[in-house]
């Protein structure tokens, strides 16, 4: 089978034959080896053994996974003073812009915020990073349910983007929410920049939130633009309510 992991799920559901076939342990072993590479065979071999009874598809049912098969999304919304014309109304304006992530099994991962809505966005983060359209790419690491990412944004200074999420489900086993707990920009010592940014996450580990590495850009700890994001797979990124325009649905709860 060449089924993905939540299609084996769906399948099992048709019959008692497919359910029986479904429950392979080839099948969940290749997933769980794909989806924790970064691990290694062996440590995932030794996880598998010792906390979840030698079964494969409890192992990736129970233990916490990014998810690669869509985006991490995050709606935000503001409200921004307009300008009063003839003196008789003071207008207001519903500002949307999306936080948007892309993780991988190896470790990397898309980073990209932008007013445009999902269905628009997901073909540009299916292919590589595109530092003109404001696409960055960075690396992330996993452990048990706190995410830690960063991303170098290039320039004449170089500053860095530090992400601190929480992972978790709405149901068992889904992991298709990630609470936002920090975001910080600092400066970074220019002959500590990475030619490729696979180094990246090992340059800021350790650092203090309101830690700098060049003076000339302070540590800016972000409040605004926190809402949680939520997961949207591929094949329902241009039916996601996420896409409804301002006017339809002033604001989002994640859930």
């Amino acid at each position: 089978m060449r089924l993905s992991p939540y299609w084996l799920g769906r399948a099992a559901c048709v019959c008692r034959k497919w359910r029986y076939a479904t429950r392979m342990p080839s099948l969940w072993r290749n997933a769980c080896l794909k989806t924790w590479q970064v691990s290694g065979r062996q440590e995932n071999e030794r996880l598998c053994a010792e906390k979840y009874g030698g079964s494969w598809r409890a192992m990736w049912h129970d233990r916490p996974r990014l998810r690669f098969d869509g985006l991490y999304v995050s709606r935000n919304t503001y409200i921004r003073t307009g300008i009063a014309e003839w003196k008789i109304t003071n207008p207001v304006h519903l500002v949307c812009y999306y936080r948007y992530l892309r993780f991988f099994p190896n470790g990397k991962f898309l980073y990209k915020t932008t007013p445009l809505r999902v269905k628009e966005v997901a073909k540009t983060m299916q292919g590589r990073a595109a530092k003109l359209d404001g696409l960055f790419s960075g690396r992330c690491m996993l452990d048990g349910t706190q995410v830690e990412a960063a991303v170098i944004y290039p320039g004449s200074r170089p500053t860095v983007l530090r992400i601190r999420l929480r992972l978790r489900g709405t149901i068992p086993g889904a992991y298709n929410r990630l609470d936002l707990l920090s975001l910080v920009t600092c400066g970074v010592d220019e002959n500590l920049v990475p030619n490729e940014t696979e180094d990246v996450i090992n340059i800021v580990d350790g650092w203090q939130e309101n830690e700098t590495h060049n003076p000339d850009i302070p540590a800016v700890s972000h409040r605004r633009g926190m809402q949680p994001f939520v997961f949207v797979p591929f094949e329902e990124v241009d039916t996601s309510v996420l896409n409804l325009p301002v006017d339809k649905m002033d604001y989002y709860v994640p859930g």
